[in-house]
């Protein structure tokens, strides 16, 4: 297994360690596992291209360990009252149209890429992610935190809907298929 590879199973490894220390309170705990899960979302990309390592698991796995990484927050978070169901709801819809597309158009021997518009969704989750984390572990400024998170996520939400939009346009021809 490669350096990207390794990178992607960690990041789906902490994931358990994550949701554990969230649900036991040590909030700086979860955000530090979140901010380093993350961070390896970023390296084992651009090592995986800089590098000609480039694979199959990668391309299935870096994408799927994203989505384990924050939704798992974002459930952890409607726990906590901090964002609404129908929310995620919406994200998850996304997520299921866009699979849905790529099962069809694999079957066909065609590969639909990821656009820039679905890696910008992506960062601003995350960082909605982190935001709420570091307000959960800061209380004396949550409140300005909170409000830094309730944005970065609705701006998240805004861009999951575009770039589902702007994906399921881009290729509509599947539908066709």
């Amino acid at each position: 297994m490669n350096l990207p590879n390794k990178l992607t199973m960690g990041r789906m490894i902490a994931v358990p360690f994550f949701i554990a220390a969230y649900l036991l309170g040590y909030y700086p705990v979860a955000l530090i596992l979140f901010i380093c899960a993350s961070i390896t979302d970023f390296f084992d990309g651009k090592i995986a291209r800089d590098r000609g390592l480039v694979t199959n698991f990668g391309k299935i796995m870096d994408p799927l360990a994203d989505k384990i990484l924050v939704y798992s927050a974002l459930c952890l978070f409607i726990e906590s009252d901090l964002i609404a169901g129908w929310m995620l709801i919406i994200i998850l819809a996304r997520e299921f149209v866009v699979a849905g597309m790529r099962t069809v158009a694999a079957s066909e021997g065609r590969v639909l890429a990821a656009g820039m518009s679905g890696k910008i969704k992506t960062v601003l989750q995350m960082f909605a992610v982190i935001a709420y984390l570091f307000a959960l572990s800061v209380p004396k400024i949550s409140a300005t935190v909170t409000l830094a998170a309730n944005i970065l996520f609705w701006a998240s939400l805004v861009m999951t809907v575009y770039s589902g939009i702007e994906y399921v346009w881009k290729n509509r021809d599947i539908f066709s298929m």
